[in-house]
């Protein structure tokens, strides 16, 4: 993926953001040059991956198959002195992107429509091998307990969520025509490097390699400077 389309994904990101009257720290918005100072004290955003995170999912098509996020704020698994047992997490999807099935074997979370489009949720349970179930699905939106079919497709609209349980297969889009949705994640502690088990081995959630035909216009979370 090219730098320039990744900084103009930014930016379209933070005004989307801005129309939803949701707004990012400061630290969202700091390049090279503002990082150069910023010492120990900082060092929670680096130890945290706090910040922004683009991902194509190992598939080189962004725009079908991608995701866009920023961690807020996040625990530390490895880390004793980080104790927050929490994260936070903003997302942007757009229509008909797909983020594909996958589960965490730790995280639990509430995946919420913060406003925008309509975004749909499809799940199935997981078996004792990690693939996809043929059994009923138990899930809870909105304080409403539900059971549905493997495979349902559960519709969010601005305002609605759904709680994710341990184990549980899930994949989202954007409804088509209903627009970009902001989506929030409020979750146990978030590590994307050991916590997602994709259905199909194909997919990964790193980051996608970068080409740098220009400079970064903010630092992505695996990108800030150690202190010297």
């Amino acid at each position: 993926m090219k730098r320039s389309k990744i900084n103009v994904l930014l930016e379209e990101t933070v005004q989307f953001l801005e129309e939803m009257n949701f707004y990012l720290p400061p630290f969202a918005f700091w390049g090279n040059e503002d990082w150069k100072d910023k010492g120990h004290s900082y060092n929670e955003i680096r130890d945290n991956a706090l910040g922004w995170y683009i991902t194509d999912f190992g598939q080189d098509n962004y725009e079908e198959t991608g995701l866009l996020m920023f961690t807020l704020r996040n625990g530390n698994y490895e880390l004793d002195k980080y104790q927050k047992p929490y994260a936070e997490k903003v997302l942007l999807v757009n229509e008909e992107q797909v983020t594909p099935y996958h589960f965490h074997w730790n995280k639990m979370e509430d995946i919420i429509n913060r406003g925008g489009g309509n975004l749909i949720v499809k799940v199935y349970e997981s078996t004792e091998d990690e693939k996809l179930a043929d059994e009923d699905v138990e899930i809870s939106m909105d304080g409403e307990f539900l059971t549905v079919d493997p495979g349902t497709e559960l519709r969010l609209t601005p305002g609605e969520s759904i709680s994710v349980p341990q184990g549980l297969y899930h994949s989202f889009w954007s409804e088509k025509g209903a627009g970009t949705t902001l989506v929030g994640e409020v979750s146990k502690v978030n590590d994307d490097t050991q916590d997602n088990r994709f259905l199909k081995e194909k997919f990964s959630i790193e980051f996608p390699p970068i080409e740098e035909d220009e400079d970064p216009l903010y630092l992505l979370s695996n990108e800030y400077p150690p202190v010297s």
